[in-house]
């Protein structure tokens, strides 16, 4: 069964909640993009507003999963 695609304003308010829930937990976040999710123009346009978003952030961190497993691993030491 295939579903519909949300609107491109619905998935941006899901991923900037995800975000700044995220940001208030002191967590990760981690956005997988689907091409079938995010190859639409329309849908550039809300993840670049989104990334605008979390550049507005104090205290974030762009990491690749690596960094992100050393960082984990140095802490468990």
């Amino acid at each position: 069964m295939l579903r519909a695609c949300p609107p491109p304003r619905d998935v941006a308010g899901i991923w900037r909640d995800e975000f700044d829930a995220a940001l208030e937990e002191g967590g990760l976040f981690q956005l997988t993009m689907h091409p079938h999710v995010i190859g639409h123009r329309s849908r550039m346009a809300v993840l670049r507003e989104l990334l605008e978003h979390i550049d507005a952030q104090q205290g974030v961190w762009y990491a690749t999963h690596a960094q992100v497993a050393e960082y984990v691993l140095e802490q468990a030491s």
